[in-house]
């Protein structure tokens, strides 16, 4: 049942524990070892209202499994069937359709030192109205000072002190100007955005970036599936050449990206016919990857 204030307005209800809780309620303490040192795992999932007046997770199950991955190198016990019960038991509790959903487990208390071991571990699963990253018709995106985390330091997985390094790059791209930041490496190879992966197309060949550092995107893997694209490494010089360029990510969904640095690309026709393709795959639409959506258990409109 959705909770309301004193006014009668709804309030946010979130999962900690095994419990639902409000989503504004004071439960974790200023010694809490993922604030100092960021020893945390979340993932970004999308909950999309579906053709049929339902609702419907995206790819729940793969999300959940990159989280148990990353959860595992902390030593945080993580119960993919739980957690996912969790995530729809809060899309329910909350009426939301169409959400973005962020699954976060911690270390809590017990040390402030750098051995997790005996600290208590934690999870929780909140919703929040629809999140859209790089939105707008003309998004600019700049190459950035900062060099991503090399996966021989920090795995290309979602851990929480990874993040600063996106925090970094983003920050100096806004304050240039930009809407976003893109990841080189030294060699001058495209890595990813701070955020999202990256796509270019030449003639009607269509790529898919492909580096070491770069989160495996599960909406990379889509369009991937999606489109037939290749997979492999690509110097910035031959992105700046290419026809269009999009980036695509949970929160990005398919985005065409109209500048990189004071580069203009001329088109984004293909871009925006496979962002149309993957809302429609989001949405049930295309019937025919209906296996790729979780029902939420929302009553139909």
């Amino acid at each position: 049942m959705a909770l309301k204030d004193a006014a009668g307005n709804p309030v946010l209800q979130l999962w900690f524990d095994g419990e639902l809780v409000r989503a504004d309620a004071p439960l974790a303490p200023l010694t809490t070892h993922a604030l100092h040192y960021g020893s945390g795992v979340f993932e970004g999932i999308r909950s999309y209202q579906t053709v049929d007046g339902g609702s419907a997770v995206f790819r729940l199950p793969e999300h959940m499994e990159r989280m148990r991955k990353g959860c595992e190198l902390l030593g945080i016990d993580f119960d993919v069937r739980q957690a996912t019960a969790a995530t729809l038991q809060v899309l329910r509790a909350n009426r939301q359709s169409a959400a973005y959903i962020r699954p976060l487990a911690w270390c809590g208390t017990g040390s402030i030192g750098l051995d997790v071991a005996p600290l208590s571990k934690h999870l929780m699963v909140a919703t929040f109205g629809t999140v859209v990253h790089l939105s707008g018709s003309a998004v600019k995106l700049g190459v950035s000072s900062w060099r991503r985390n090399p996966a021989t330091s920090l795995p290309p997985l979602k851990l929480c002190g990874a993040y600063v390094n996106s925090i970094l790059a983003k920050h100096e791209a806004k304050t240039r100007g930009f809407d976003e930041a893109l990841f080189v490496d030294e060699a001058g190879m495209v890595v990813e955005c701070t955020g999202a992966n990256v796509f270019m197309l030449n003639g009607d060949k269509l790529t898919a970036v492909e580096h070491a550092d770069a989160l495996p995107g599960i909406t990379r893997d889509t369009v991937i599936a999606l489109t037939g694209a290749e997979s492999r490494a690509v110097p910035l010089a031959e992105l700046m050449q290419a026809d269009e360029v999009f980036v695509c990510g949970t929160a990005a969904e398919v985005t065409p990206i109209n500048i990189l640095n004071e580069h203009r690309f001329a088109y984004d026709k293909r871009g925006r016919e496979i962002a149309q393709l993957y809302r429609d795959v989001v949405s049930g639409a295309d019937s025919s990857h209906r296996a790729w959506l979780t029902d939420v258990g929302l009553p139909r409109d």
